[in-house]
């Protein structure tokens, strides 16, 4: 492997998804300027990939934790 060739993200998603691909998965996107990324399981390597900051991506959990987005 190159010294300079960027590991394939590791994705990962909840416990809770059991067998079921109606999930998002996560994973830290290195050497990108947006290193968090988020896509639907049910595509898997197909999925478009959404990047965020870390910042977003914190200000989002939080955001997540306080209710905002329950239905």
């Amino acid at each position: 492997m190159s010294p300079f060739a960027t590991p394939a993200p590791q994705w990962r998603r909840s416990a809770h998804c059991g067998a079921s691909n109606t999930c998002v998965e996560v994973a830290a996107l290195g050497g990108s300027p947006l290193p968090i990324g988020a896509r639907d399981a049910k595509h898997g390597a197909q999925s478009p990939v959404l990047a965020f900051s870390k910042g977003e991506w914190q200000d989002f959990v939080e955001r997540t934790k306080q209710g905002e987005f329950d239905l």
